[in-house]
């Protein structure tokens, strides 16, 4: 009876985080800022460079001192730019289901609520992340300082037929 009770109680609990990891801060909103519009498109154009395995507007984009946290390691702009050219990561396509954006100084971070379909040596695959990422305004223009891939607990929301 114990096992049960416990069994329950842990798959309640694990209901609600599930869904709790779903909800962006400020998503529920449908009005954005200008500034807000400007950080979501650059993160859409990103993405869309990702999948184009467009290394040289990925350049100018990522910021030098860039990091890039992935479920498998982390490392810098030279080895981003070097895995996206030879297809050791394809970002075939990011379906964004929610985009939240926050305004530190002169930094913005966005959170993106997607399901990630890319191929990773060989083998597609569909991950739900929680994408973080961190624009810092330079000399009036936004350079990307990190972008983090938070697996989610959730199922893929993304219907993959091809």
């Amino acid at each position: 009876m114990k096992k049960i009770i416990i069994g329950m109680f842990l798959f309640i609990a694990s209901v609600q985080l599930s869904q709790a990891q779903a909800n962006l801060p400020n998503s529920a909103t449908t009005n954005t800022t200008k500034e807000e519009q400007e950080i979501i498109g650059i993160s859409k154009i990103k993405w869309q460079w990702m999948s184009d395995k467009n290394v040289e507007s990925l350049s100018g984009l990522f910021d030098e001192k860039a990091v890039f946290v992935h479920m498998g390691g982390s490392w810098g702009k030279t080895q981003e730019l070097n895995v996206i050219k030879s297809g050791g990561i394809w970002y075939k396509k990011a379906e964004i289901y929610s985009a939240a954006v926050n305004f530190i100084g002169n930094a913005a971070i966005l959170l993106n609520d997607i399901d990630l379909l890319a191929v990773v040596g060989g083998n597609e695959v569909v991950n739900p992340f929680m994408v973080t990422e961190v624009y810092v305004k330079v000399d009036g223009k936004w350079k990307m300082g990190s972008l983090t891939f938070s697996r989610l607990l959730r199922p893929v929301k993304m219907n993959n037929s091809k």
